[in-house]
């Protein structure tokens, strides 16, 4: 322990200060966004934006090996990818379940096949791993910027629609009843999740961000009695098992993504069976007003 709290301030190693400073800050987006897309059970629309960014990526890299414009870097590859991919998604949210599912599907599958393919044409070496599973020990302060910008924004909109988003979250048909644009409402909501995907892809990863982007919120909902107190604790909980991760995955030389992720998915098994031995069921609860 005292060896790993030399590194974090060593001037030798900055990728480990870095790494945990991009913990604590990308907590507030993962809390707030996975609030509101586990209260929506919205966890696969989720799942099929952050594969689909796979496609941008890929294509990114594949331009930029043949001579394209060096602008379209990966992560502007993986913003137009998640941007277009969540506007699809909330297009077809109106067509039934049946058919939605379906596009859904087409979408996830879809946007990953196409990613492999181009990066698999990219000339010289490209490693998929590090865009499926992430590196959160690479981030520069660069990436930091980014991640405050992002909390800046999801901030923003999470106060701007607060009233339509919980209104959306616990009774959607009485919203719409009331004459609310739910679609839109819902549309905002994906754009959000994308624009998190995007950012915070870095940390674990396109395979693992979807369980950070839920597994915190799902956990804090066992003991949280308000929409506000499930983003606060889904916050506090996101920026705990990434320092944790980070922590034990440098102590013992593993890979950092997963290392979060068990720690996630441990601190969720925990409050479920603290719930279980105690009869406690989770306090805030999808459609409960």
């Amino acid at each position: 322990m005292g060896d790993f709290l030399r590194v974090i301030v060593s001037p030798t190693v900055p990728f480990i200060r870095y790494a945990l400073i991009a913990g604590v800050l990308a907590a507030p987006a993962f809390g707030i966004v996975g609030t509101y897309v586990v209260v929506n059970r919205v966890s696969y629309l989720a799942g099929a934006i952050a594969h689909s960014v796979l496609a941008g990526i890929g294509l990114s890299l594949f331009l930029r090996s043949i001579g394209g414009p060096t602008w379209f870097t990966p992560f502007w590859g993986a913003f137009v990818a998640a941007m277009a991919s969540a506007l699809v998604v909330a297009v077809v949210t109106k067509q039934g379940k049946q058919r939605s599912d379906s596009a859904i599907s087409i979408v996830w599958a879809l946007g990953t096949a196409i990613g492999v393919i181009f990066i698999s044409r990219t000339r010289g070496f490209v490693d998929p791993m590090a865009y499926l599973f992430g590196n959160i020990l690479l981030l520069s302060p660069h990436d930091l910027w980014g991640i405050i910008a992002l909390d800046a924004v999801v901030l923003a909109v999470a106060l701007l629609f607060y009233p339509q988003l919980f209104a959306l979250s616990f009774d959607p048909e009485f919203a719409e009843v009331r004459g609310m644009p739910t679609q839109f409402h819902l549309t905002v909501l994906l754009l959000m999740t994308g624009a998190t995907v995007v950012l915070l892809v870095s940390t674990v990863g396109i395979v693992l961000v979807i369980t950070l982007l839920t597994l915190p919120a799902a956990t804090s909902g066992f003991f949280s009695r308000s929409l506000k107190g499930l983003m606060l604790g889904a916050s506090i909980l996101s920026a705990v098992v990434t320092i944790a991760g980070i922590g034990v995955s440098y102590a013992y030389d593993l890979p950092s993504g997963a290392g979060i992720v068990l720690f996630t998915v441990a601190a969720y098994i925990a409050a479920f069976l603290i719930s279980k031995l105690t009869g406690r069921r989770p306090a805030v609860t999808p459609r409960q007003g």
